[in-house]
């Protein structure tokens, strides 16, 4: 009975895993194919002048290669008719312009349509948190690009003469209006087919983002160092750009959308181009990310909104995801202290929110949503700062973070090491170590690598958090069933008098290493989160009793394992063993519900909230039905193997 149950749970979690997997490439095809006709829609816009003036065929090679550009965006876009007839209306009638010899305005007011398009059904970008130094790009420029564009990037190296098409000129004004940064870094990463230009792949993605910017700032550098405009005073213009759009478009397609969604006189559409033009070619400001959790959920929010009336619902519910996990998570233990039922209510309307963010027609009641939190955000932010965090307060959030975090992993890590005590294998306590060692260092590794080196989502968090509560989740529960069925002390006689002379394998204890590591591993990073939004809260002077706390909750740890250790190898074999099934099956219990509401948070699981809402954050419980599925399956498993049991042990 229990294989036939063990192989379903473990055959659900490697469904829904591969089935992850196999989104996640789904996702990176799909993307790779947007790329390329974004790049095909930007280099008909940024060359057809080139090739065409006046109704006329200047160069008849430039105008070849625009019909064969055009049309293969026609035959991709043919492929999907079905579900994106409006991208096929609008590349033929680009092919028909081309064809017929028309305008660069006509032309560059399809691509622009085109690209928009485009843009609303892509991926979003993943952006490095920063930029490498200035001097560090111009080295990377001096040693992989001047040979063939210059020193100064105006397409006169030494390599230059001879090379067809010629390099480009990255101080030519027009041009650069008319080319986006994205356009420049897919060029960087995978080269462009028929010229000399090759990727530049032994370069990491920060370098390539970062010589995409310096490159597609050159042409502006006047505009930057003539302005009385630097660092943060550019983000509090009134015609501001968002990283987002001066990534994805060139700068005329910015002015131009600005001027057809705005009422905008001359002096304004001016202040917009000198802006736009500081920033490409000081785009520093703009990763100037808010590291307050409640401004990172609000801009996220102002995102989401906006991203919503581009009818781009993927990306408002990405944003909506993001404000919660990135933002408002990161602040719930200190509101809870506050006032937990706002704290609650803050929460239910985010997760309400990604509903209605999913389907059209939902604007008027996106918008009401959406100010209805912010108000909550703002309210929420001001009595935590407000409050400034009170000694206790801190103390409190302090110890219970740590000792919420920690008992989970201590009670897997110390259920294992009394199993092989009593199994007679101390030699085998070492791959215990081994797991909950490595797994400290590599969360302590994995935080410092998403603080300095790379940005890590708050998505991306609980999917790992999540998968590997889910993994635990069968392995304990596979372990308790198996220390039920030998809590009967003949049974156990019978295993030890069978295996007596046999050692561990070398997998077994592996696994066991494993296991020890999950367990330890998915509460490091989270736990070093939460305790950074803490610091970020209180003041200098409180260091001490922020400390104090996570002292206090180590002891308190440290002593529930010692007498954990003392007391349970003192139990008889049969009480050991069937409490300490108990306890895993709980832990198993716990960590399925923790699993599905993680998988939920991160937008992989789907949320269907039950009548009543309730929660019970100890043991996973949450009022969703993919939680309550999940928990009921484990509930009922293990009420059939202990009356299974119970009915041999009578028989």
């Amino acid at each position: 009975m229990f294989g036939g149950t063990l192989a379903i749970l473990l055959c659900v979690s490697y469904s829904h895993a591969e089935s992850a997997f196999q989104e996640q490439e789904q996702v990176q095809e799909h993307q790779q194919d947007q790329r390329q006709l974004l790049q095909l829609v930007e280099y008909i816009g940024v060359d057809y002048s080139a090739a065409v003036q006046d109704g006329q065929i200047v160069d008849q090679g430039e105008y070849r290669e625009m019909q064969d550009f055009v049309a293969i965006i026609v035959e991709s876009f043919e492929k999907r008719s079905k579900s994106q007839p409006s991208l096929l209306a609008l590349a033929n009638k680009l092919s028909e312009a081309i064809d017929l010899k028309h305008s660069i305005t006509d032309i560059q007011s399809f691509t622009t349509s085109l690209k928009r398009q485009l843009l609303e059904n892509s991926p979003q970008l993943s952006l490095p948190k920063t930029l490498l130094a200035e001097n560090e790009v111009q080295q990377i420029f001096a040693n992989q690009c001047a040979s063939c564009h210059g020193e100064s990037g105006q397409g006169n190296g030494i390599l230059a003469k001879g090379l067809t098409p010629e390099p480009t000129d990255f101080t030519d004004q027009e041009r650069a209006m008319n080319r986006s940064i994205m356009g420049l870094y897919d060029v960087i990463s995978g080269g462009l087919d028929g010229t000399a230009m090759s990727g530049f792949t032994q370069l990491n993605d920060q370098q390539r983002w970062s010589l995409a910017f310096h490159v597609g700032g050159m042409a502006f550098t006047d505009a930057y160092t003539g302005s009385a405009n630097t660092g943060s005073e550019l983000l509090s213009a009134e015609s501001s750009v968002s990283l987002t759009s001066l990534v994805n478009f060139s700068p005329k397609e910015i002015l131009d959308g600005e001027s057809n969604s705005n009422d905008k006189n001359k002096s304004d559409n001016q202040n917009l181009s000198e802006t736009i033009k500081q920033l490409r070619a000081n785009p520093l400001p703009l990763f100037l990310e808010p590291s307050d959790p409640f401004e990172i959920a609000l801009k996220q929010l102002n995102e989401a909104a906006l991203a919503y009336q581009n009818n781009n619902f993927e990306r408002a519910n990405n944003l909506a995801v993001s404000a919660y996990l990135d933002g408002f998570e990161l602040v719930e233990n200190s509101l809870d202290i506050h006032d937990k039922l706002l704290r609650k209510d803050i929460e239910a309307r985010l997760l309400n929110l990604r509903r209605l963010l999913k389907v059209s027609g939902n604007d008027l009641l996106v918008e009401q949503s959406i100010a209805e939190i912010i108000e909550l955000l703002t309210k929420a932010k001001k009595r935590v700062n407000d409050s400034s965090m009170s000694d206790l307060a801190l103390f409190s959030a302090s110890f219970i973070i740590l000792l919420r975090e920690g008992l989970e992993a201590l009670l897997v890590v110390l259920a294992l090491f009394t199993i092989l005590v009593k199994s007679k294998k101390e030699s085998a306590i070492k791959f215990i170590h081994y797991g909950w060692i490595s797994a400290l260092v590599l969360g302590l590794f994995t935080w410092y690598t998403a603080q300095y080196l790379i940005a890590i989502s708050g998505a991306s968090r609980e999917i790992m958090e999540g998968v590997a509560a889910m993994l635990a989740a069968v392995i304990l529960f596979y372990v308790g069933f198996w220390m039920h069925s030998k809590s009967q002390a003949s049974q156990w006689q019978q295993y030890i008098q069978e295996n007596i002379n046999k050692s561990l394998t070398t997998g077994t204890l592996w696994g066991i290493s494993g296991l020890a590591f999950i367990a330890v591993y998915r509460e490091v990073f989270e736990t070093v989160l939460f305790y950074q939004s803490l610091m970020t809260q209180s003041a200098e002077s409180q260091e001490m009793v922020l400390l104090g706390g996570f002292v206090f909750a180590s002891l308190i740890l440290i002593l529930l394992a010692w007498l954990m250790i003392k007391y349970s190898v003192k139990l008889p074999i049969g009480r050991f063993f069937s409490s300490t099934s108990y306890l895993l099956l709980l832990l198993s219990f716990v960590l399925i519900g923790k699993a599905v509401s993680a998988l939920q948070e991160a937008a992989i699981f789907s949320i269907s909230p039950m009548p009543i809402s309730y929660e019970l954050e100890w043991l996973g419980i949450n009022s969703t039905w993919q939680s309550f599925a999940a928990q009921f399956i484990i509930l009922m498993l293990s009420l059939g193997l202990i009356l299974k049991t119970q009915f041999k042990a009578k028989a």
